[in-house]
């Protein structure tokens, strides 16, 4: 058998491997929207807040801010979910591959587990009236959840959630600057990863 022959075989053999133990349908234009999403919803989130003066505003108003933010995040995370599985569905069709099997049902109860347990903890945050961990807790439980489910998935997916998780830590710390941090790393960083995920493994 001739070298190259050897390879080829090698690569298909490892291709093989891979698509038992790894999801691959991620699609990377599908963070890329996530990104645009989260960017349209801080612009709506500044607009809200500019409502207001530099003085700030009555405590009273603080949960009516709150509760159209919360819209607004809703209206992402659910816009991000439809866009992801979608753009999952149609590559899995074009490899050939279901996207529901055993990996893909790991990756959804190891990613579920940090997810609900965040999703739990933000409401339990408004329901107290504690709204300024809200926008980190979104950060570290979202990467949370990436970095429990990259194991089933890209590597890149982990260096996303350990970004997030920086981030996270860096708003509780940083006080008045929540939408920033918030913006970054649900926008910003994103858009770079579906942006090397794209060229990386679908080009």
């Amino acid at each position: 058998m001739e070298e190259k022959d050897v390879y080829a075989e090698l690569s298909s053999i490892r291709n093989l491997m891979e698509r038992s133990s790894k999801f691959i349908s991620l699609s990377g234009l599908a963070g890329i929207l996530a990104g645009v999403y989260a960017l349209a919803g801080a612009w709506f989130a500044a607009r809200i807040l500019s409502n207001h003066d530099d003085m700030g505003f009555p405590p009273e108003d603080v949960p009516v801010i709150v509760r159209a933010m919360v819209v607004v995040a809703l209206a992402i995370l659910v816009l991000s979910i439809v866009t992801s599985y979608w753009l999952s569905m149609r590559k899995a069709k074009k490899r050939n591959e279901n996207v529901w099997n055993p990996v893909s049902k790991r990756l959804l109860v190891a990613s579920g587990i940090p997810f609900i347990t965040g999703g739990l903890f933000i409401a339990a945050l408004l329901l107290k009236g504690e709204y300024t961990l809200i926008a980190a807790s979104c950060l570290i439980f979202y990467g949370l959840a990436l970095v429990a489910g990259s194991q089933y998935t890209y590597q890149e997916v982990k260096w996303l959630g350990l970004g997030e998780i920086l981030l996270g830590l860096l708003a509780v710390f940083v006080p008045n600057q929540h939408l920033i941090f918030w913006t970054i790393g649900f926008s910003l960083l994103h858009i770079l990863y579906g942006i090397l995920m794209h060229f990386k493994y679908e080009r």
